[in-house]
């Protein structure tokens, strides 16, 4: 993992959104992402289960893509950046350019870039989509529009109605072309699909480390996201042969790895290790109130991929041919199971990029000059949590991640 690029994905925790209006909480980027990607899985599987084609690992490189240009271009509102790209075409692909260049140099994985590059010029209208992709695309903007709009209603709770006026005609203007989706009707109509992303929302009210000050703070839900892309990018460089469904099953398990949080609140670490039974007690109340207060809010089609994704989140595992968990090692994972009939999970991946999160969370506060005795011990608690020779999933953690906090 390239130094420089996993610093400036993080960089999407410090990007406030709606910085003009009266917030009731912090609006960030790398937060309206990992929304963005839960709405974008709920109409998705809406879609395909109406026999519809998800091409689910582009939506989840668009996710990565989008989030790079959003902090390149953080400084430049969307409604302007239409307006460039409709009466300025040239000075647009000027613009296209830049942002390329500015990841060009941190992005040693060439075929990553090119994928980048495809990403920006088909967002840009320089390229055709593939006909294949249309029902794909429309699920993301649709999820895009409306995790958009699920933060306009959070923000008309302190805001006057005049100030909203304009931007909320624009909003629904937009999401107009997208109401034919399944899934979205449901949103759009606070369906139990709606009641869902209701929970999911409260992660992005959850400060992770919320014993300490810290800059930048980051939420549950960032967090996540974050865990996400991460997977996939250190994925790629371990194991660049994964299968299809290895890649989109490893990002979702990261993305809803936390996602029992959304109803028992962060349990931060010192305390779930307080007594050797606590974890696995914790554990087991979480399942309770997951099967309680969420499985009903899901639809039949995807409860049991979620439950899948969220069960054992940090161990290698496939699913046999009658349907169970079976515990493998990544040994197994490549040899035995690469291979999208055994919906295959590198676990173990999803932990490392836990810990590499909560590490980089504890270093860029304390290197910012924001430190406390919590986040020195948690930052020195990982980076020794692995051994020096220890190889997981073909990274030498150690090795990883002293590299990324050495100056």
């Amino acid at each position: 993992m390239e130094k420089k690029l996993a610093l400036k994905i993080f960089e999407g925790f410090s990007i406030q959104r709606w910085n003009d209006l009266i917030r009731p909480f912090d609006l960030v980027e790398m937060d309206k992402a990992g929304e963005k990607m839960v709405l974008a899985y709920i109409i998705g599987k809406y879609e395909e289960h109406n026999g519809n084609f998800i091409d689910w690992k582009w939506l989840i490189y668009a996710s990565l893509f989008d989030l790079l240009r959003k902090i390149s271009l953080c400084d430049i509102k969307a409604p302007v950046q239409q307006m460039l790209r409709r009466q300025f075409p040239n000075e647009y692909m000027h613009l296209n350019e830049w942002v390329l260049n500015q990841y060009k140099k941190i992005m040693p994985d060439e075929e990553l870039f090119s994928e980048f590059t495809i990403y920006v010029g088909q967002h840009a209208g320089y390229f055709d989509i593939p006909q294949e992709l249309k029902t794909t695309m429309e699920v993301y903007k649709a999820a895009h529009k409306f995790s958009t709009m699920r933060e306009l209603e959070m923000l008309a709770v302190v805001n006057e109605k005049e100030r909203l006026k304009n931007i909320r005609i624009e909003l629904e203007a937009e999401i107009q072309p997208f109401l034919h989706l399944e899934g979205l009707q449901k949103l759009v109509t606070h369906q139990k699909a709606f009641d869902f992303i209701l929970k999911i929302e409260q992660l992005r009210f959850q400060t992770r480390w919320n014993q300490t000050p810290r800059v930048p703070a980051t939420s549950v839900l960032g967090h996540c996201f974050y865990v996400a892309i991460m997977t996939l990018l250190l994925g790629r460089e371990s194991n660049p042969d994964m299968c299809n469904r290895r890649i989109i099953n490893n990002f979702f398990s990261a993305l809803f790895h936390d996602l029992p949080e959304s109803v028992t609140r962060d349990i931060i670490s010192p305390v779930k290790t307080a007594t050797d039974d606590l974890p696995n007690i914790v554990k087991k109340i979480e399942d309770e109130i997951v099967n309680r207060e969420l499985v009903p809010l899901m639809e039949p089609f995807f409860v049991d991929e979620v439950i899948y994704y969220t069960s054992d989140e940090f161990t290698n595992r496939i699913l046999d041919k009658k349907g169970h968990i079976k515990h493998v090692s990544w040994e197994e994972l490549n040899s035995k199971y690469n291979s999208n009939e055994f919906q295959p999970i590198d676990g173990r991946l999803v932990r490392i990029c836990d810990h590499f999160s909560a590490l980089m969370e504890a270093d860029i506060s304390i290197k910012h000059g924001i430190t406390s005795a919590h986040l020195t011990g948690g930052r020195n608690a990982t980076l020794n949590r692995y051994k020096s020779d220890e190889i997981i999933s073909g990274i030498n953690v150690y090795e990883f991640f002293h590299q990324i906090v050495t100056d």
